[in-house]
């Protein structure tokens, strides 16, 4: 193995404790809040969310978890939103997802005010973020691009490659790659020749969510390889039932290639919840007329 292994765990630590520094030197103007609603029983949602609600508390934010049955409607789920867009104590909420299907989830994140979005999924702050103006950013892209600052420095030039075309990934980290100069490409189901088209790439951003896809030979000699894809297969080596987590990477064949590699799990995840904490102080000093610590999309 020759790459470089980019922890995100630790980078997101000092992140956090960056956030932690400036929620108690904030003026007397209160405390960041930060709502969090989870529809249904889904576990992975669960944990997700426990997380988040305890990291919330550790910077010294105001953490509110809102848990709805699985058959909660769209009606009651609105109506809880419209209350927390006019509680002036929360200043980000966030519906998990995925929600369940009998739930309209463009329609959900649509009811969200702009100013307390903190996934940075609402129609207003994507027009925002495409036109390369200010904007809520969502927040496993954002995570991805300041790992690549960190490790690369200027992008400047670079030719990247996003796998994948979400609405939560693909686009958005598209559209940052193109706001630090890269020359971007996106990749997907539909590509010709898509293993040459990512070997082109300077920066690699997999974010397909199918399973060790990209394998070593995808990959260009130092490439920067950012693997977004958390995905659970079997581990019959660990007996029947388990399963471990992998990227949409292959990671043991992609490191022999790179120059850098974020691993799964360990990588994404962890800046994904340091960037909402982040979102969470900006739209705080938003609301109150206060300047943003750091604008980190910028």
């Amino acid at each position: 193995m020759s790459a470089m292994i980019i922890d995100g765990k630790a980078f997101a630590e000092t992140v956090r404790e960056w956030v932690a520094e400036q929620v108690a030197a904030l003026p007397n103007h209160g405390q960041p809040g930060l709502a969090v609603v989870l529809v249904g029983e889904d576990p992975a949602s669960q944990v997700y969310v426990r997380s988040k609600s305890k990291m919330t508390a550790e910077v010294g934010m105001k953490s509110i978890e809102h848990k709805l049955a699985q058959n909660t409607s769209e009606v009651d789920l609105l109506k809880l939103i419209d209350a927390l867009n006019k509680n002036d104590t929360i200043h980000g909420i966030l519906v998990q997802l995925p929600l369940p299907g009998h739930l309209n989830e463009d329609l959900v994140i649509n009811a969200i005010s702009p100013a307390k979005d903190v996934d940075g999924f609402h129609i207003s702050n994507v027009g925002l973020l495409g036109t390369g103006q200010k904007s809520k950013v969502p927040c496993t892209p954002l995570g991805c691009l300041m790992m690549l600052r960190e490790h690369l420095g200027s992008l400047s030039g670079l030719n990247a490659v996003v796998i994948g075309r979400s609405n939560i990934v693909g686009k958005p980290m598209a559209q940052l790659l193109l706001k630090d100069n890269c020359t971007v490409t996106i990749a997907h189901s539909k590509t010709k020749n898509i293993k040459e088209v990512v070997r082109g790439a300077d920066i690699v951003v997999a974010a397909v969510g199918r399973p060790e896809m990209v394998t070593g030979d995808w990959i260009k000699p130092g490439a920067t390889v950012i693997d977004v894809g958390i995905n659970r297969v079997d581990a019959p080596e660990k007996g029947e039932s388990k399963t471990r987590l992998v990227g949409d990477c292959h990671f043991d064949s992609c490191a022999e290639v790179a120059g850098a590699i974020t691993p799964v799990p360990g990588g994404v995840g962890p800046m994904t919840i340091a960037c909402l904490l982040v979102n969470t102080l900006n739209a705080f000093c938003d609301r109150n007329g206060l300047p943003r610590p750091v604008d980190l999309a910028v």
